[in-house]
């Protein structure tokens, strides 16, 4: 008997010595892991904190036009800008010993895991602020061992890499507040209508209990259950020596507003821009769909609220509603490109087609501007005189004769001046003077104003038959206004990243491209238009605004069969409108042929009403003087019409007009046929042999 005892002890010592052999073994295998894993999440280093977060849209005053989020709203608002009350509300309830554990609470683990055991079901959770927040960076919340290993794993490397703070600050900006709400910025606005900054106790003690239940504890579901759940919260907070028993007695008995809407509008904002915005997202910045969509960029564009209101009520209200003529217009400030307004179309629902960005249609004499700036490079002058007869000219390269016509087939029947020609819209005039300087020279003038597109070097050029697009256009008169700088449409001033960084800023570095004096003097030539004193056998293209200007314009309208155009400016806004139908029918009705100028017209008095009426300024190297514009010389005192009108210096005439220096009865000195010709400059020689 006493034998077996013995045996038996001795096995036992040997169970008992092999059980502490294997437990240390385990003890240090365990240690060893654990020091692994320390080190292994050392050498990986800070996890990502970002997040699939909502990009925002600004305005060019700060306010939210619009934002992507599919259903959810994700924003990111730093620490220092939520509620105080806020963040000591989701620890009192969620986790307690935060700033004292390093990941996990080894004591409510112990905890939940008997009560778990005694229940035989999960009843209870233990996971730290630092777990939830490492399983809110997971998009896929799968319940497998690899995702909770994941999850520990990333628990582990976000403690050790990131503050208290900043890891508060991740976790109250991506947990879930429910009705699409993620993050407590989204969560404030929709249930309480304001920032996450200006909650109040009682607000952020009801907002702390919705992430357990958010169909549960919403107030927007359950006004009641959320009530419950505050007072819980409000004693936990007070046990946690948060507050005092009296100012949750009070947070309690305050009445709440519930908002339970998202503080976005609805309606986008002006959408054709916004489209615009994240297409130049795309080819500037080169991102891609997902970073634009889920990035939680905040891009700040150019866009003027008001003036944009002022774009789209002007185009409905002189568009007849059962018109199905479309638009384009185009607004911009000179100076640097920036688009302040854009209407492409009639209806974004109906046709998300951006007509202001991306149809190409022919500008008709809109474009004979930039031809006569490159006349004026060339020596041409206001003054120059040709003469405005039915033309067809003929080419010795087998290509067809060519006969341009002017409008209801007038002309003047002698010789007009190019400031004249220009206020009148002659095209006979233009065509003389495009084949003048080269059928090439227009086309490379063009690029340098910006345009893009293709550009046919043919006769009709010069009468705008090779189509642009409306935001080229009012980019080109842009230069003219700013004096020859060269831009680009800007639509973007400036894009931060999720963390609040600048990772793009529009360049704001302008190079003179243009002759500043022969830029000033065509625009100070595109104020004929609306200049009585310019009209001829015609009244000035502009005659029917004249009465609704309250300062001075340039500008150029255009027409074709099936395109009807109005550009101008001032100093501080330019703005390009084009209307038309999509198939290219003809614009037949009167009406119809009215749009473009009246919608230019009104928008531009209306956006700078209040502003102060600017002149252009001319620079050195011009000179302005009185001329008659009939015959472009040097006004005198008999001259019963004056203009003063302004040359590239040099280039001022100094012949005097002699037509009223005698009395109607009076026969005025005729010189010979022979005498006249010899007269003639040698480019008119020119003219009058190839026509």
């Amino acid at each position: 008997m006493e034998i077996m005892t013995n045996q038996r002890f001795k096995r036992t010592i040997k169970y008992l010595r092999a059980f502490l052999i294997v437990g240390l073994i385990g003890m240090v295998i365990g240690l060893v892991s654990f020091i692994g894993i320390l080190i292994y999440a050392k050498v990986l280093g800070p996890p990502p904190l970002a997040v699939p977060q909502s990009t925002l849209y600004f305005s060019d005053d700060g306010t939210v036009i619009g934002e992507s989020h599919h259903g959810q709203k994700r924003y990111w608002v730093p620490f220092e800008d939520i509620s105080p009350d806020l963040v000591d509300a989701t620890i009192a309830i969620e986790d307690r010993t935060f700033y004292r554990h390093h990941g996990f609470d080894y004591k409510r683990i112990a905890g939940a895991a008997l009560a778990d055991l005694k229940a035989m079901a999960k009843v209870q959770g233990a996971s730290t602020i630092s777990q939830q927040y490492a399983r809110n960076l997971f998009l896929e919340h799968e319940k497998t061992w690899k995702r909770k290993a994941l999850e520990a794993l990333y628990t582990i490397r976000i403690e050790m890499n990131y503050s208290k703070e900043q890891i508060l600050e991740g976790y109250l900006n991506t947990i879930y507040y429910g009705k699409g709400a993620y993050g407590v910025q989204a969560a404030s606005q929709y249930y309480f209508g304001k920032s996450a900054a200006d909650l109040t106790l009682a607000e952020a003690s009801m907002l702390a209990g919705i992430p357990k239940g958010p169909n549960i504890y919403s107030p927007v579901v359950s006004f009641e259950k959320a009530k419950n759940r505050q007072g819980i919260i409000l004693d936990a907070m007070k046990k946690n020596g948060f507050i005092t028993k009296e100012e949750a007695n009070k947070a309690s008995m305050e009445s709440l507003k519930i908002v339970g809407k998202h503080s976005d509008a609805e309606k986008k904002v002006a959408p054709y821009f916004q489209d615009a915005v994240k297409n130049a997202l795309k080819n500037v910045l080169n991102l891609d769909d997902r970073v634009l969509e889920l990035g939680g960029l905040r891009v700040y564009t150019t866009l003027n609220i008001k003036e944009q209101e002022i774009a789209e009520e002007t185009v409905e209200n002189h568009i007849a509603k059962d018109s199905d003529i479309q638009i384009g217009l185009v607004s911009m400030d000179p100076k640097n490109g920036h688009v302040r307004a854009m209407v492409g179309g009639r209806n974004y629902d109906e046709s998300p087609f951006n007509r202001a960005v991306q149809a190409v249609r022919q500008p008709g004499s809109t474009m004979k501007p930039l031809l006569y700036y490159t006349a004026l490079e060339q020596g041409f002058t206001p003054s120059t005189m040709m003469r405005s007869e039915l033309t067809t000219f003929k080419f010795q390269d087998n290509r067809p004769d060519y006969t341009p016509h002017n409008f209801n087939n007038i002309y003047a029947g002698e010789e007009i001046t190019m400031a004249q020609a220009l206020a009148l819209s002659d095209n006979v005039y233009a065509v003389k003077t495009h084949l003048f300087l080269g059928e090439n020279s227009l086309v490379n003038t063009a690029k340098k104003f910006g345009i893009t597109t293709d550009m046919t070097a043919v006769p009709s050029l010069a009468l705008g038959t090779s189509g642009v697009r409306v935001v080229e256009m009012a980019n080109a008169y842009s230069m003219f206004a700013n004096g020859g700088k060269k831009i680009q449409p800007v639509y973007i001033e400036r894009v931060e990243n999720h963390q609040g960084e600048t990772i793009y800023k529009a360049d704001t570095h302008k190079e003179t491209v243009l002759r500043p004096e022969a830029a000033f003097v065509m625009t100070q030539m595109m104020t004929g238009m609306f200049d009585r004193n310019l009209n001829g056998y015609s009244s000035v293209t502009g005659s029917t605004l004249i009465n609704d200007m309250t300062r001075i314009y340039a500008g150029k309208s255009g027409t074709t069969d099936s395109d009807s155009w109005m550009i101008g400016f001032t100093p501080q806004l330019v703005t390009a409108v084009w209307t038309g139908y999509d198939n290219g029918s003809p614009i037949e009705l009167v009406a119809d042929k009215t749009y473009a100028k009246n919608i230019w017209i009104n928008f531009m008095e209306d956006a700078l009403d209040g502003k102060p009426a600017k002149l252009f300024r001319a620079p050195e190297g011009t000179v302005g003087v009185y001329v008659n514009p009939i015959n472009g010389k040097l006004a005198t005192d008999g001259c019963p019409t004056k203009r003063f009108t302004y040359f590239v210096a040099g280039t001022e005439p100094t012949e005097y007009c002699t037509d009223h220096l005698f009395h109607e009865k009076e026969e005025k000195p005729k010189g010979s046929k022979k005498e006249k010709e010899e007269k003639k400059p040698w480019y008119k020689k020119l003219f009058d042999w190839a026509s």
